[in-house]
């Protein structure tokens, strides 16, 4: 059975850190690129960073780049993204999804819609 499973919201002052981490299991990430996307009470999904599982390759949208960074452990069939000097509009919650074959930016630009999995989401709320 596919799963996908978040872990690592909470919730942080504006300018804190945390570390989501996107479990799979059922599928190996090799083929899959895998992804970070973020839902904002009344607003779009957006993609906010997507890897691929076998290249590396990787892909940030600009509202993170430079405070977000996604790695992956094939080992533990997990990825993660680290994310620092976090914004209120940092807020909302947080989905992992994965698409084969691994085309990040396909996976991320469409904000998911080509997405052949998801985990159920994890919160993160960024206020002081």
């Amino acid at each position: 059975q596919v799963q996908l499973v978040e872990s690592g919201g909470g919730s942080v002052q504006p300018g804190g850190s945390l570390r989501l981490s996107c479990a799979a299991s059922g599928f190996t990430m090799d083929y899959y690129a895998i992804g970070w996307f973020r839902q904002a009470p009344g607003k779009e999904r957006e993609g906010l960073s997507c890897i691929s599982g076998s290249s590396g390759s990787t892909y940030y949208a600009d509202s993170v780049k430079g405070r977000f960074t996604i790695s992956r452990d094939n080992a533990k069939n997990t990825v993660y993204l680290e994310m620092n000097s976090l914004k209120p509009e940092d807020a909302g919650v947080y989905y992992c999804a994965a698409q084969t074959p691994a085309i990040v930016f396909r996976l991320c630009v469409l904000g998911g819609r080509s997405a052949d999995y998801w985990g159920q989401g994890t919160q993160v709320t960024v206020s002081s």
